[in-house]
């Protein structure tokens, strides 16, 4: 199949030179809230996300927790959210094939003087023709919206000069109607859970 791939000699990083807080006390939330698994789909992030910036949220919080209070989340921590996301051309992660990079990831207010937050996710698709393009944005998207607490808004580009139809992927990626609708494809949906594949293994570590 080697001939059928749009790129069949991308670059990779090694794991070692990908910047991540895994395994440290700070992203133990983060880990967790990855480990549903195949529920994931059927079960709303909203039923078991604890929101970081309320720590009365969620059930089962005692005094016991103190010791595992949870910072506020940060471009790290949106990275190692998505960075172990599969390629759904190559057997590789999104973070080793530079798709994902932690520069590229912002968090901003959505008005000013408001809990809300949108977090901003830059791709590089790993070339200007890749027709997975569109395909990765919406896996990314899927990957926020699951783990983030409802106050955070997704908003997944392509990098401008990184695609030949950049500005039109990127008017899909921000129709909330195509996206919904998108979802609705088993085709589509079952190539994203493959996706997403490696990051619930991860999440089921801790």
């Amino acid at each position: 199949m080697a001939d059928l791939l749009q790129n069949a000699n991308p670059t990779i990083r090694s794991a070692s030179d990908l910047p991540t807080r895994r395994g440290q006390k700070t992203s133990k939330t983060a880990n967790n809230r990855g480990k549903f698994g195949l529920l994931d789909s059927v079960i709303p992030a909203s039923a078991y996300v604890r929101d970081p910036f309320n720590p009365s949220s969620g059930s089962g919080s005692d005094d016991s927790d103190t010791d595992d209070e949870v910072e506020p989340i940060d471009e790290q921590e949106i990275y190692d959210l998505i960075s172990p996301m599969t390629d759904p051309e190559h057997p590789f992660t999104l973070g080793a094939l530079s798709v994902v990079n932690l520069p590229d990831i912002s968090l901003t207010p959505t008005v000013p003087d408001s809990p809300l937050t949108t977090v901003t996710v830059l791709l590089t698709p790993t070339i200007t023709g890749c027709s997975l393009a569109q395909v990765i944005g919406l896996g990314v998207r899927i990957r926020l919206e699951r783990a983030l607490p409802p106050r955070f808004r997704v908003d997944v580009k392509l990098k401008e000069g990184t695609h030949h139809a950049v500005d039109e992927t990127n008017k899909q990626l921000g129709d909330k109607e195509r996206v919904a609708a998108a979802m609705e494809n088993r085709n589509l949906m079952g190539v994203i859970e493959k996706m997403l594949e490696g990051v619930n293994t991860l999440g089921d570590e801790n």
